[in-house]
């Protein structure tokens, strides 16, 4: 049951081959329709990147995520709708200087600072999303300011406002709405640029050495080592509040030593959240929230993937066929001997009750994550809950990232009472 905590997750490891998809039923759904009330108010899953986590900072990474839990859980407490606490609990992870977002993101080639991030409203199906912007503390305010603008309809003239913004302009756009700037140096971390010096000395190194086919080809595979699985990347959330509404969040910094310029899939449309909730279409309200290699997720599509991919009857089996088919297995991606992400999901349905009562509203959320990376710190809480649960989940060992994957998750029932 969700109530004991990580005791009750199933974690599950599959190689690339199609024989080890797993048949069985992840969860018995009616043993889950007749447990006793555990949640309320709404829920929230976070994750703090999917790449490498050492052991030595595992309760830093552990700590900022129940932090972006406790204060999504605050905002939906509060009445909040599942926008607003998806928005507020990335800041909590962007101000940290230990997630690859925000405060203390990569540094470019330049030694600049340039984020990604994007929302989506599940129930206006609204979307907001910031590239390469400099001198802003918190990127995902930007993208939250620009869905917001955007549902007040047209701009003068009969102009679209826009949904998408990069570099400058997403700078000017934020100040002129009252998003105060940062300077960029006041966004390094000793962390941050320790790790520029130390790349860049490599790189330095890199070029002095033969250019010949042999050389290159060792140099672009060192590259995706430092950029790929040992890298913490994007950050992001999913929630859904007491009405029933998802949303869904990213931020990154991007990958280490990247070009000026360069947009991660945190900014791209479907690539880096998704969230939409139920209708005549769709069984299930859905949100997803993707970390890992920019590239590799932007080929694929991830989070919409894995969005339809839950309105299968197993959600467990869905994503771990949306994990193999779609990501690692993609011929999109068919070069790649490594392909590196992870996403979180949340699906959520109304429950049918086995008494009935016109003044009780039920909900069942399933929260799931998955990782081709070494690893990923997850956080998770309901409105219910004295506090967050934080796991890290690991690839097993002798298992070979990007070209495996691990599965864990839980259910959660929902209750409140209707006015």
């Amino acid at each position: 049951s969700y109530a004991e905590g990580m005791e009750s997750l199933i974690n599950c490891t599959e190689e690339q081959q199609p024989s080890s998809v797993m048949t069985n039923s992840w969860y018995n759904q009616e043993a889950c329709r007749s447990q006793k009330a555990k949640c309320a108010g709404g829920f929230v899953l976070v994750h703090a990147g999917a790449g490498y986590h050492s052991e030595s900072k595992a309760k830093e990474y552990k700590h900022v995520c129940k932090r972006a839990c406790q204060r999504a859980v605050d905002q939906l407490r509060a009445g909040a709708l599942a926008v607003e606490a998806v928005t507020a609990a990335l800041v909590e992870l962007e101000d940290s200087p230990f997630t690859n977002a925000g405060m203390g993101s990569n540094l470019n080639l330049s030694g600049e600072i340039e984020c990604d991030a994007s929302i989506m409203d599940g129930k206006s199906l609204h979307f907001g999303a910031v590239g390469a912007i400099s001198g802003i503390k918190n990127p995902v305010l930007v993208a939250s300011c620009l869905l917001t603008e955007a549902q007040k309809g047209k701009l003068s003239a009969g102009r679209i406002p826009p949904c998408f913004l990069v570099g400058r302009g997403a700078h000017d756009w934020a100040v002129g709405h009252g998003i105060p700037p940062c300077p960029s140096e006041k966004m390094a971390t000793k962390f941050s640029l320790s790790a520029y010096k130390r790349n860049k000395r490599k790189m330095e190194l890199a070029e002095k050495m033969d250019t010949g086919q042999n050389q290159a080809k060792k140099r672009r595979q060192s590259s995706e080592n430092e950029n790929g699985s040992g890298c913490l990347d994007t950050v992001g959330a999913v929630v859904v509040d007491s009405e029933g509404n998802v949303a869904a969040a990213v931020s990154s910094g991007g990958l280490a030593m990247k070009h000026p310029g360069r947009v991660g899939q945190a900014a791209h449309y479907g690539c880096g959240c998704w969230a939409e909730n139920a209708c005549n279409m769709n069984s299930y309200s859905t949100a997803v929230s993707t970390s890992g290699c920019g590239e590799h997720l932007i080929r694929t599509m991830l989070a919409r993937e894995c969005s339809t991919a839950m309105q299968s009857e197993d959600a467990h089996q869905a994503l771990l066929e949306a994990m193999q088919n779609k990501f690692i297995s993609s011929p999109f991606l068919a070069s790649e001997d490594r392909v590196l992400g992870g996403v979180i999901v949340l699906r959520c349905c109304r429950c049918v009750e086995a008494q009935p009562s016109p003044n009780i509203q039920a909900a069942m959320v399933e929260f799931l994550w998955s990782h081709t990376t070494e690893s990923m710190c997850v956080g998770y809480m309901s409105a219910q809950d004295s506090k967050a649960k934080t796991h890290i989940s690991r690839l097993p060992p002798g298992t070979v990232p990007g070209q495996s994957l691990a599965i864990e998750g839980g259910v959660c029932r929902l209750m409140g009472m209707v006015d």
